[in-house]
């Protein structure tokens, strides 16, 4: 019986132990905008984002719940061979999620739900989030499976120059 227990004991501290020297994945860290963030095979930079009290033009309005936050990117492909460029999504200062829009109408470049991209090809366009108006951080990810993906942060802050009324996607419309 002593034999027994001395091997459950001796088995579990080599357990314990072989936890202990496991490889963790470094936490991910937080860039800004503009910041080229490296995601294997996937390369990301955040070029900006824009707020919107609504889009589209006077013969077809589309509003939000909260308010539209474009974010502008660019997404290069470092890799052998195609990929998919995944959802993204943004966290609020208290922990709160919010995917991208599935719905691209009245963004102009949208990049579309299925965005996949050839080795060597970069693609840029825009993503759409309907959020509160607050600061964020966008969740960037190399798009692997459960418990395999990587992912860093962008910072986005809510730019207190802005004039939050303005309702119509044109340049002289955007909140800035």
């Amino acid at each position: 019986m002593a034999l027994k227990a001395l091997s459950l004991y001796s088995g579990c501290l080599l357990l314990i132990a072989l936890t202990g020297c496991a490889r963790s994945q470094p936490a991910p860290s937080e860039h800004t905008i503009g910041d080229k963030v490296l995601l294997a095979p996937l390369t990301y930079v955040v070029v900006e984002s824009d707020w919107y009290t609504q889009l589209g033009d006077a013969f077809k309005v589309r509003s939000p719940e909260q308010r539209f936050m474009e974010v502008t990117l660019s997404v290069t492909n470092g890799g052998g061979s195609e990929v998919s460029i995944p959802l993204l999504t943004l966290e609020s200062s208290g922990g709160q999620t919010f995917v991208e829009s599935d719905n691209g109408e009245g963004v102009e470049n949208w990049l579309g739900l299925i965005r996949n991209i050839k080795p060597g090809e970069t693609q840029q366009g825009k993503v759409l989030f309907d959020v509160p108006l607050a600061s964020y951080r966008l969740r960037l990810t190399d798009g692997g499976g459960p418990g395999a993906e990587k992912y860093e942060w962008v910072s986005v802050p809510l730019r207190i120059d802005v004039d939050t009324g303005v309702s119509a996607p044109s340049p002289a419309n955007a909140v800035k």
